[in-house]
């Protein structure tokens, strides 16, 4: 398997263990996960099943180990699953159009836009399956409305985490010591 491939495999599962340590809601490292697989990755078949495998195994420790007690049996999906992978999915093919050339400012608007897309798919998924938001207009705003605190986290998070993936990504393609991707560095 090609080094820049292991190396991203590696930040992948070292980001998906953070998930296990004490953090805020919403401050994870998920987004920029999805956006450094698409990038990376590209939209091929380990571009989606690598991210959303690690994701899917940090998930299975975080509610059967973190939050063992909000469950009366062993969970193999957190609920509502499928809004939260579609979100993911929907990243990764984001980073791979935006992030083909690694930048700052593509960084940054991805990390902003994984926020977005995460922010509208979820909370979409949370108005539908919640009985406490009506299916009407005015409960979708409300639900859009009650996430905004979140939000604020997913971003934070977002841009941290993408600016460390992206930085140690690019410092080590740049660095002889771990690979060569195959192209002159300057």
């Amino acid at each position: 398997m090609n080094k820049k491939y292991l190396i991203l495999l590696f930040l992948l599962v070292v980001a998906a263990v953070t998930r296990l340590f004490p953090h805020p809601l919403n401050f994870a490292p998920i987004g920029a996960m999805a956006l450094a697989s698409g990038a990376y990755f590209g939209r091929n078949v380990w571009g989606f099943l690598a991210p959303l495998g690690i994701y899917w195994l940090s998930d299975l420790l975080v509610n059967n180990i973190l939050y063992a007690e909000f469950y009366n049996s062993f969970v193999l999906f957190t609920p509502g699953f499928g809004w939260l992978y579609l979100s993911f999915a929907a990243i990764i093919v984001l980073g791979s159009i935006i992030l083909h050339k690694v930048s700052v400012p593509r960084v940054l608007g991805g990390a902003v836009g994984a926020s977005v897309l995460f922010f509208i798919i979820s909370n979409f998924g949370v108005w539908l399956s919640d009985p406490d938001y009506p299916l009407t207009w005015s409960g979708l705003v409300l639900c859009y409305e009650m996430a905004i605190p979140f939000f604020r986290s997913t971003l934070a998070s977002d841009l941290l985490y993408s600016g460390a993936f992206f930085g140690l990504m690019e410092w080590a393609r740049r660095s002889s010591y771990f690979w060569s991707w195959g192209e002159k560095t300057a």
